[in-house]
């Protein structure tokens, strides 16, 4: 299966919304476009995973190699996502302690955390 991205704006945050299966062959893909995004002077993103439906250890990497970037800018990424069997790779991996993860867009473009 591909990966499919799209971004949007909503408030101050950019919105990437992914579909498909982010693993070694789209994800870099998925880093083209983060790192397109910082950049351009996007560093509070919201990651919107609802779309996904296989997410592996390469994935995992380039959300935390976004993740860094928009920190090194003072910024955000935040993770929507409320697919049990995606959630349970980050629990796994203990990345819940270091993405925030949202239920909704609107939650993550709402939250302060």
């Amino acid at each position: 299966m591909d990966l499919s991205l799209s971004t949007r704006t909503v408030g101050d945050r950019t919105v990437v919304e992914v579909g498909g299966e982010i693993d070694v062959y789209t994800a870099p893909k998925l880093r083209e476009q983060l790192v397109e995004l910082v950049n351009d002077g996007s560093y509070h993103l919201v990651v919107d995973m609802e779309g996904v439906d296989f997410l592996d250890s390469t994935g995992l990497g380039v959300l935390v190699g976004g993740l860094k970037r928009v920190r090194a800018h003072e910024g955000s990424l935040r993770l929507v996502c409320n697919q049990e069997r995606i959630l349970k790779i980050f629990r796994i991996t203990g990345l819940t302690k270091v993405f925030p993860i949202h239920n909704s867009v609107e939650d993550a473009v709402q939250a302060t955390d």
